[in-house]
């Protein structure tokens, strides 16, 4: 090749090939990139039509971050190789949990604040961060990928058969029980009446086993969008095998519709095309605590976003240098601070796109572009988020043991890679750390006498994990290491 050649990174492809490629980008990450606003706007208890409102803006987002981020603005943003962006599963613990201490449209306005300043905050760490790279060898990454896919399980779980708390909780309050309280309740208000009245606050504890909870027909569903994926992995090929969590969902959504458990009133009620506009959900809140929690996030994803750039520059013959590489990381920071914005999530590179390049051997980064045009395509057509939402949790509960499980065994892989054989304190660090990141799913209520300030900072588990995996790999390895083993590392994750 001469030097006046056009490097394959750089080559505009046919316009009907890369219209297909970037359908293709687009169709291995859907599902991903649609499952955290699912998980998080039912986390937060906000309306369908909010949800739906989520979604657009989540693949918007998505759409935008990747154009930046593939076709490069100014020296500073854009690692101009074929990445894809979507929303972190990283984020989607500290969230949740968020969500849960704070429901509503207050609890989406902390969480969109929060996002907006760790977006601020990536933006000006990038450099630093690009430089960090040693401090996460595979014995970190590894374990911190794994708590994340372990973290996530539960959430793919209780979709299948109901939530802890709520309609669909394991057990509800006894009808008879209820109808007596409130008899004594109206008796203990009538006027002259000698019975006290009721202590403010009480309630009647569930007790009884609740129909709604693990019901068969819901979790045969669940059953039947597993076996799919499972079978068309196993016998489909190229493409088909790409898009095999797509498919058993669509699969599902069926399934669902004809025995009832799905309709389309939502969707006939979306109309066709609406712009995404900023702050169109809730108006974000700053609460330093929460900004911290998201920061410390966004920089565990940021080395990532690393190693994945490095591993990606390997795959497509193109150096990536220190400037690249902030250019890059500086562009999560953007993405997320779009997302915060325009009331959506952190964005980072999309490892399962990252495989795809090297599955498919198209290095040309116009197909992400051409990718991220048709995601924001997709986020103008409220049709199409509504029929997302309408989804019953049971299909995305079968989909979801196969995503957040791949998060988990790709933890797995990269842990197989290190050489517990021959540094004994690897395996410390391991199993401290996975100990310490299962806490607050064990024992949720083990911060009750904590400050309450720093909750938020220590429910999740991904979080504690990932600081225990950095300080203890400090401490027993010190920060000896170079970038290759954290770039082999990136390349087995082929899942985010």
């Amino acid at each position: 090749m001469s030097d006046s050649a056009v490097h394959p990174v750089d080559e505009k492809l046919p316009l009907p090939r890369l219209g297909a490629l970037g359908l293709q980008h687009v169709l291995v990450m859907y599902a991903g990139a649609v499952a955290v606003p699912l998980i998080v706007g039912r986390a937060l208890k906000l309306t369908p039509e909010q949800v739906t409102m989520l979604i657009q803006a989540d693949l918007f987002c998505c759409g935008i971050v990747t154009l930046i981020q593939s076709l490069g603005a100014t020296q500073w943003l854009g690692v101009r190789l074929p990445v894809m962006m979507g929303v972190t599963f990283a984020s989607v613990a500290p969230m949740v949990a968020m969500a849960g201490s704070n429901p509503g449209l207050a609890g989406a306005g902390a969480i969109f604040g929060a996002i907006i300043g760790a977006g601020v905050i990536s933006m000006l760490i990038a450099p630093i961060v690009s430089r960090m790279l040693r401090f996460f060898p595979p014995v970190v990454t590894g374990t911190i990928i794994a708590v994340i896919g372990i973290s996530l399980m539960r959430i793919g779980i209780n979709w299948i058969f109901g939530n802890p708390v709520g309609p669909t909780a394991p057990s509800m309050v006894n009808p008879d029980h209820a109808k007596w309280l409130a008899d004594v309740t109206a008796a203990a208000s009538a006027p002259g009446s000698a019975l006290p009245a009721l202590p403010k606050g009480v309630t009647l504890a569930p007790s009884v086993p609740n129909p709604k909870y693990a019901e068969l027909a819901g979790v045969g569903i669940a059953a039947l969008v597993l076996v799919s994926i499972l079978l068309i992995a196993r016998f489909a090929r190229g493409f088909v095998s790409n898009i095999a969590v797509l498919i058993g969902i669509v699969i599902g959504g069926v399934v669902a519709t004809i025995t009832g458990k799905m309709n389309f009133d939502k969707v006939v009620k979306a109309p066709l095309f609406d712009m995404v506009l900023p702050f169109e959900i809730a108006t974000p809140t700053f609460d330093p605590i929460l900004i911290l929690t998201m920061t410390l996030v966004m920089i565990v994803v940021m080395i990532e976003s690393t190693g994945m750039f490095l591993a990606l520059g390997e795959m497509t013959g193109r150096k990536v240098d220190q400037k690249a590489l902030a250019a890059g990381l500086r562009t999560d920071g953007l993405g997320t601070l779009i997302g915060g914005i325009f009331n959506t999530f952190p964005y980072t590179s999309f490892s399962q796109n990252v495989g795809l390049v090297a599955v498919t051997g198209v290095r040309s980064r116009f197909v992400c572009v051409a990718g991220g045009i048709i995601l924001v395509l997709l986020g103008l057509l409220p049709k199409l988020a509504a029929l997302v939402e309408s989804l019953p949790t049971v299909v995305l509960g079968g989909a979801g043991l196969v995503m957040f499980g791949m998060v988990a065994a790709t933890g797995i892989r990269i842990l197989a890679n290190v050489d517990f054989k021959n540094s004994r304190y690897d395996a410390f660090i391991v199993a401290v750390s996975i100990g310490i990141g299962m806490i607050p799913l064990v024992a949720p209520n083990f911060k009750q006498w904590m400050p309450h300030d720093i909750h938020p900072l220590i429910e999740s588990g991904i979080l504690l994990s990932s600081l225990a995996a950095v300080l203890l790999n400090l401490f027993f390895n010190g920060a000896r290491g170079d970038d290759s083993a954290a770039v082999e590392a990136a390349k087995q994750a082929d899942s985010h």
